[in-house]
């Protein structure tokens, strides 16, 4: 098979995967900022390391899979200054903040589950790690890139562009035009450029989350968690860093900075060897989020309560209308999206089942090693789950083939088929049949009409035969189609 090529957003071009030390991957993903519900714009990146942490084993590499919680340090509109989200939502609630964080951690796991995402190999919280982050800080400050100003302590940018180039992730590399277009907040100047951003900041007696440190009680910036917790858990140099495409800046290019500044290797590592981000989910065009408040959350999807919703739509049609869109590409929601991806979910999931039905030929007219090619050469390309997708459709139109004995395969070619079908759609994709016991309950009831239906053709009360096969159809949607060998069912959609 074709060798696995990812889109690095740091070099901007798709190159070979080569892991650090093969067999092993070691993959960090920014997790949620756990002060809400998780919604469609969450579930994106979800998917897509999921089915990356999915498609990597498959391949056979032994991958370490790290995504974190942040319960602490993420502040309103994501500045240096203002209210920590989580203790914000606390002090309205009237509750501990990690009462907050628990809450939504739970609630965020519960809808990842029903959308088949693994759970990854570690989650580390960021108060669980307030050590290691600030002897990450301390070794900052001793490198020369940081300063500490009334209690609080600020990365330099401008010190630590003169060692390394700041702003190569999301192409902001000209520090000068940087700090032009920075804006001099209320409540900043304390820091001596306004690109500086926080590693440690001064708790006054109103903030709920504090901690000692050398610099006084206080609390660690939004950035300096998934350097302290990636390094601990993956080493200096981790092979892919996935999330958003609005981490790039400024969460992840401070994640590379503060890297390299503790670390201070010389060339830079730049924290991981491929940087992967997922694009936008949009509603008429408008990124999907909190901060924006025309976001919908995943339950309001799963129980159709929501303005903007015609009815409700299964977690499996969310997970394939994400699929069906290249991770890089931005996905716009709408009703009708929504509509035509449980269509193709539900006529995959069918041609799935009735594959498992089919029955060899002598001869094959088509070959399997082909399908499996294309497969994984589209998964190779960068993930491509899109393009895999429409050759699953494909081999979809080729049961159908086979079913009405268009197409033939022998027995080995058949069960190689059925095996490639199923290894694709359920371990890859991450697609579950989500109606499989109704589906068997239904199975063995129809089956039961099936007899009855044969018993009457026996005593040739054809009028009762017809009967059952005609309400099946109209009133059950379930069509009856004899064979040589026996009476099957498929669903009429």
């Amino acid at each position: 098979m074709n060798e696995l090529h990812l889109y690095n957003s740091l070099s901007r071009k798709k190159e070979r995967f080569e892991p650090v030390h093969p067999p092993f991957v070691g993959m960090y993903v920014c997790g949620p900022t756990v002060y809400g519900d998780g919604h469609l714009g969450h579930a994106r990146p979800a998917v897509t390391f999921d089915v990356l942490f999915r498609y990597l084993k498959h391949l056979g590499y032994k991958v370490r899979y790290v995504r974190n919680v942040t319960d602490v340090g993420h502040l309103e509109n994501d500045a240096d200054e203002g209210e920590d989200k989580i203790a914000k939502k606390a002090r309205l609630e009237q509750v501990e903040p990690m009462e907050i964080a628990q809450f939504y951690t739970d609630r965020y796991h519960a809808v990842m589950d029903r959308l088949n995402c693994l759970r990854p190999s570690i989650e580390p919280r960021a108060t669980g790690h307030i050590p290691e982050q600030i002897e990450m800080i301390k070794t900052i400050l001793a490198n020369g890139f940081a300063y500490e100003i009334n209690g609080s302590v600020y990365f330099d940018v401008r010190a630590y562009a003169q060692n390394y180039r700041y702003g190569e992730l999301s192409g902001r590399e000209n520090i000068e035009e940087l700090l032009a277009g920075s804006r001099e907040l209320e409540g900043q100047s304390e820091k001596k450029h306004p690109s500086d951003f926080a590693l440690w900041k001064k708790a006054g007696p109103e903030h709920i989350m504090q901690w000692d440190s050398p610099w006084g009680r206080g609390f660690p910036g939004w950035h300096i968690e998934c350097s302290a917790m990636s390094v601990k858990y993956l080493g200096e140099w981790c092979d892919i860093h996935g999330g958003g495409m609005d981490l790039k800046f400024p969460h992840h290019e401070a994640e590379i900075a503060q890297t390299n500044a503790c670390l201070h290797p010389k060339p830079a590592l730049n924290e991981a060897k491929y940087w992967l981000h997922n694009n936008m989910v949009t509603i008429n065009g408008q990124k999907m989020g909190k901060s924006l408040g025309n976001f919908i959350t995943l339950d309001e999807f799963f129980t159709g309560k929501h303005p903007l919703l015609e009815r409700a739509y299964s977690p499996m049609t969310i997970r394939f209308f994400i699929l069906q869109s290249h991770y890089r590409s931005t996905l716009d929601f709408s009703n009708e999206a929504l509509q035509a991806a449980e269509k193709g979910f539900r006529r995959l999931m069918h041609a799935v089942a009735l594959a498992q039905s089919l029955r060899p030929a002598p001869v094959s007219t088509f070959g399997v090693q082909d399908l499996k090619r294309r497969l994984y050469h589209a998964l190779n390309d960068d993930l491509n789950t899109a393009v895999c997708v429409a050759e699953l459709f494909e081999a979809a139109r080729l049961v159908h083939a086979l079913d009405q004995k268009t197409e033939k395969l022998n027995e080995e070619d058949l069960n190689d088929f059925v095996a490639v079908l199923r290894t694709f759609v359920f371990d890859v994709l991450g697609l579950q049949n989500e109606n499989a016991e109704d589906k068997s309950r239904l199975d063995a009831a129809v089956k039961i009409l099936i007899d009855l239906r044969h018993a009457a053709r026996k005593n040739k009360d054809f009028a009762t035969s017809d009967a059952i096969r005609d309400r099946l159809k109209n009133e059950a949607r379930v069509v009856l189609r004899d064979t040589p060998e026996a009476t099957v069912w498929t669903d009429a959609e």
